[in-house]
């Protein structure tokens, strides 16, 4: 009775977000290249927001629509809370920036250069230096189902357990690209968190909420010895909260507030 229930609210949530308007459904390339670059403007917007920026260190990406070897990035040593659209800078795979002003940064070249070589269906990547992801990660283990929000990773991310210093060799990249496989997260161990996905709304939803795991299940263990939620239970959840499209629905108020806010990223 329970699996019914589960799969009938899964149903619903499926029909109110496409009603939402997901998938997008845009004209032009054109109109789909904007849309991700605002997204991505936006989500740095959020990032910085919410604390994720660490100096010069992370950075996201969002597939180009017809140069689908090309990829969108945040300009090295440019704040988070001041990236507008305009900033965003075209890298192809050999690393050559194609358009914009801006540097590129060695390292997010290295990783998500393979990550969109090698894993089609993502279309976004998100990595930052955020202080519970990278305070997890020192830990080497995968995250428990503790809380409703940390089923969403549930059978869906993985630990990679290398770290050999900044990630500045392609051959690395390839490895995290390799490990992720069909996961929408990965631990990077004394690193911090990767997140993908098919929009760009949905890799950085899942980040900020996988940061937010992450400080639940610190906090969690520091008090004490958390129950985990049932194998079947955490499944279904999974069903429910973690698909591509509970990921873009989610992003949608944040993406809402910031733009309202701080309509100058569209610039």
């Amino acid at each position: 009775m329970a699996e019914v229930e589960s799969e009938a609210q899964a149903v619903s949530m499926e029909r109110m977000v496409q009603e939402a308007g997901y998938p997008s459904a845009l004209a032009s390339v054109e109109d789909v290249r904007r849309e991700r670059k605002q997204k991505l403007a936006a989500t740095f917007r959020i990032f910085g927001r919410y604390g994720f920026d660490e100096g010069v260190a992370g950075h996201v990406t969002v597939r180009d629509p017809e140069r689908t070897d090309h990829f969108w990035v945040n300009p090295f040593g440019v704040s988070f809370k001041q990236i507008k659209v305009s900033d965003l800078i075209l890298v192809n795979h050999q690393g050559d920036v194609v358009e914009g002003d801006g540097l590129l940064n060695t390292a997010a070249f290295a990783i998500h250069s393979q990550i969109h070589k090698h894993l089609p269906q993502v279309t976004a990547a998100a990595h930052t230096h955020s202080l519970y992801g990278k305070a997890w990660s020192s830990l080497g283990r995968l995250l428990d189902p503790l809380t409703q929000d940390s089923c969403a990773f549930y059978n869906d991310h993985v630990l990679f357990d290398s770290f050999t210093g900044v990630v500045l060799d392609t051959d690395e990249g390839a490895r995290i690209a390799a490990a992720l496989g069909q996961n929408k997260a990965a631990i990077l161990q004394n690193h911090g968190l990767l997140t993908v996905g098919a929009t760009v709304d949905e890799a950085a939803w899942w980040y900020i909420t996988m940061e937010r795991t992450c400080q639940a299940q610190l906090l969690a263990e520091a008090a004490g010895d958390p129950i985990r939620i049932a194998p079947d239970v955490a499944a279904a959840t999974h069903a429910q909260i973690g698909q591509p499209m509970a990921g873009w629905f989610s992003f949608k108020p944040l993406y809402d507030v910031i733009t309202a806010e701080q309509p100058d990223l569209f610039d």
